[in-house]
């Protein structure tokens, strides 16, 4: 008897369904018998009366998008397959700059670690590491580019909580938009508030 067979032989009995005989074939493959792949199939096809299929033909998924990709310019990668795309011919959509309403300069001061954990005006709970601040009459939900000209730097927050209540004060920022402009020092500074509207 052929070495093969003797492998295989305890081997295929086991395989009960087609799953089975293909984890064998596939056992019998990586173990260096080509063969013995075939083999197991068969014996599982024949002793369930089954009978084989014609091989079907795979198509690469690509082939469906062939009329709607240009094809690749210049030298080709010899490993690339056939059906590689350039991705450099893709341009990406342009982004639209965000649309800003002026709503002036003022004075801005932030809270922090006393009343994290607390309830804003909206329901949300203040968390100061959140970019977030409080305005007396902006709708919540509003973006507001702050941007602090002594530092040159820039900060968007979403409106949640109502103030600040000290006079002379146009809007309270989270402790970490305060971080970010470079207001934590000070305590406050004068600001310049632009509405981001969509």
């Amino acid at each position: 008897m052929r070495p093969t067979n003797l492998l295989l032989k305890p081997l295929h009995r086991r395989a009960r369904t087609p799953r089975a005989a293909s984890r064998l074939a596939l056992v019998a493959t990586l173990a260096g018998l080509p063969l013995a792949a075939t083999t197991a199939q068969q014996a599982f096809y024949a002793d369930t009366e089954a009978s084989f299929e014609e091989p079907v033909e795979v198509v690469p998924l690509a082939a469906e998008f062939a009329d709607v990709v240009e094809p690749i310019e210049g030298e080709i990668d010899p490993l690339a397959p056939a059906h590689a795309v350039d991705l450099d011919s893709f341009e990406p959509p342009i982004e639209q700059d965000a649309v800003l309403r002026d709503l002036g300069t003022g004075v801005a001061s932030y809270y922090g670690r006393r009343f994290h954990g607390r309830l804003t005006a909206n329901g949300e709970r203040f968390d100061m590491g959140a970019l977030t601040a409080a305005h007396k009459t902006l709708p919540f939900g509003s973006l507001v580019r702050v941007t602090n000209p002594r530092t040159g730097k820039s900060v968007t927050v979403r409106i949640n909580d109502r103030g600040p209540f000290v006079r002379g004060r146009h809007i309270d920022l989270s402790r970490a938009a305060a971080e970010r402009i470079g207001v934590i020092s000070r305590g406050h500074a004068n600001v310049k508030m632009e509405l981001i509207a969509s």
